[in-house]
């Protein structure tokens, strides 16, 4: 069974839990808002709420700390930026920060170009067909963050409710 067909199957089994979650929890009485009439004035509602905690845009500027609530100031986002940078640039000298400083540096030693167009053939291609052993789709999957492609998910959905 391939992949897609197994997302397929849990995909089903999920919609069919949801049906039965929806007629169980369809009742809007059961908000914990003064609204009730609707989900539209009950959404409302908790704007209103978020919107009164912080200013009229809805959020308060809070550099101390992370929350859904408030954002940073843009001193603090343009300091976190920067921070970034530099853990991506990982302390590379002046010469080497840029792409255009590494192409120059790469186009000027043919064993490091040669290293890299082989490393680059050895990679998954989002473009060509490619034809991959068993080991290979796994780890292709796993370096993507999707696991094993054999996964079968139905049964695993099927454990976690038990």
């Amino acid at each position: 069974m391939s992949l897609e067909s197994r997302i397929t199957v849990l995909a089903q089994s999920i919609a069919a839990d949801i049906k039965v979650l929806k007629a169980a929890q369809g009742n809007l009485d059961a908000l914990n808002t003064t609204a009730k009439a609707s989900l539209v004035a009950a959404i409302n509602e908790v704007l209103q709420l978020a919107q009164a905690a912080g200013s009229s845009s809805g959020a308060a500027i809070n550099d101390a700390s992370v929350s859904a609530g408030s954002t940073f100031s843009s001193s603090k986002i343009t300091t976190l930026m920067a921070d970034l940078k530099n853990q991506i640039l990982g302390g590379a000298s002046s010469a080497y920060d840029t792409l255009l400083e590494i192409e120059a540096k790469l186009g000027s030693d043919d064993t490091a170009l040669a290293n890299l167009l082989i490393a680059v053939g050895n990679r998954l291609s989002f473009t060509d067909a490619q034809s991959l052993t068993a080991a290979q789709q796994l780890q292709a999957c796993t370096n993507l963050g999707i696991g094993d492609p054999t996964t079968d998910f139905l049964a695993a959905y099927t454990a976690a409710k038990s």
